[in-house]
């Protein structure tokens, strides 16, 4: 536990519960990684078992959502955490509510996979992958900065959010000039952009959970301040 910043505890048991909840965090953030990888995939491929596989799978990251939350419940009402203690579950809490949200968007993308895109329309979903790609490196790394409460590793990663609103925004005008071209794709390209807007979301959901681990390391609610601000951090 001392590589995630927590101190030790006279209480034994508190340190178990501590890295047990964390821990579970952890799988819960591995199982919403491969929920987004594997809705990527499923539209890429076309491959609609893929799609139904994240939408049936949806029930496990929800169902972690609700044991972490009930565990940080019982951990403040038995230990009554203080500082720092307090601060580590109150950003594991919240952490939770953005990863189930992820979760979330990634079944609104898997369900793209199952819509019949069909001879030039097919290509709309390749102007996804690159997007995709961007997320998908983004929310691997704010896992591993939550794994290891690295507040430096964090403020990098909140502000390489702007490289995905740079993609959402520059994929969104290529799909408006489609349409303009095309109006007849406009059922397609709608699908498209729903799928980029919750890529789009999934970033921003990766950038609160940044902020919760500023907030839990230096004790610093970063959530109004602009980025050159954090510098003074």
């Amino acid at each position: 536990m001392d590589n995630l910043n927590l101190g030790r505890h006279i209480s034994g048991q508190f340190n178990e519960d501590l890295e047990r909840v964390i821990n579970h965090v952890m799988h819960m953030g591995g199982l919403v990684e491969k929920q987004v990888s594997d809705a990527l995939v499923a539209v890429a491929e076309a491959d609609e078992d893929l799609a139904r596989k994240v939408l049936s799978n949806d029930f496990q990251i929800n169902s972690l959502e609700v044991s972490i939350d009930d565990e940080c419940t019982r951990i403040i009402a038995k230990r009554q955490p203080a500082a720092g203690d307090l601060r580590l579950i109150m950003a594991i809490v919240k952490t939770i509510a953005d990863l189930e949200r992820i979760g979330d968007e990634a079944e609104k993308i898997a369900n793209v996979a199952l819509e019949s895109f069909s001879g030039d329309y097919k290509a709309l979903l390749l102007s996804l992958e690159n997007l995709g790609n961007r997320v998908i490196e983004f929310l691997r790394a704010t896992l591993d900065a939550f794994t290891r409460m690295d507040a430096e590793t964090a403020i990098s990663v909140h502000k390489s959010d702007d490289k995905v609103d740079r993609e959402y925004e520059a994929l969104m005008r290529q799909l408006m000039t489609y349409m303009m071209e095309d109006p007849r794709s406009i059922p397609q390209i709608m699908s498209v952009i729903w799928s980029a807007r919750a890529l789009e979301r999934i970033g921003d959901r990766c950038q609160n959970i940044c902020e919760y681990i500023i907030y839990f390391v230096k004790g610093k609610d970063v959530r109004h301040l602009k980025a050159e601000d954090m510098k003074e951090l």
